[in-house]
């Protein structure tokens, strides 16, 4: 799977939106058909399913809907191929695919939580005066 990868280049520019946005749909595609390849590589399968990856990875593609250059949408569609060759040829390790693509931007649930609720106001105060 890796091989094939590779040899899938993507073109230096688009000449509408439209070839651009059929552009992305392909490797959405591309990227939908190496989850099963990526979950054998990475063990993942005890830490989430096929089906939330998936949403994952339609949810970083819609996070630029917004871009109608297909200049800008030509850059996004080689970085996003250079990320998942990266990911196939396990470029990354398992903790970077967990962190970055399954627990998300927010990180644990237990890091949501103030840190400082336990803290004596000697320690608040010692905090802000020290920090420069």
């Amino acid at each position: 799977m890796a091989f094939t990868l590779r040899s899938v280049k993507v073109p230096p520019n688009s000449a509408s939106l439209e070839e651009a946005r059929g552009r992305v749909f392909d490797f959405f595609r591309q990227a939908c058909r190496s989850i099963p390849t990526i979950m054998d590589i990475y063990n993942l399968d005890d830490v989430v399913t096929k089906s939330q990856l998936r949403s994952t990875i339609a949810s970083e593609i819609r996070k630029n809907t917004h871009v109608t250059n297909p200049k800008v949408i030509d850059m996004l569609l080689f970085k996003g191929m250079e990320e998942l060759n990266n990911i196939v040829e396990h470029a990354k390790q398992r903790h970077h695919i967990i962190g970055q693509y399954v627990l998300g931007r927010q990180g644990l649930a237990q890091d949501l939580d103030t840190k400082d609720e336990g803290v004596s106001d000697f320690l608040k105060n010692f905090y802000k005066s020290n920090y420069f």
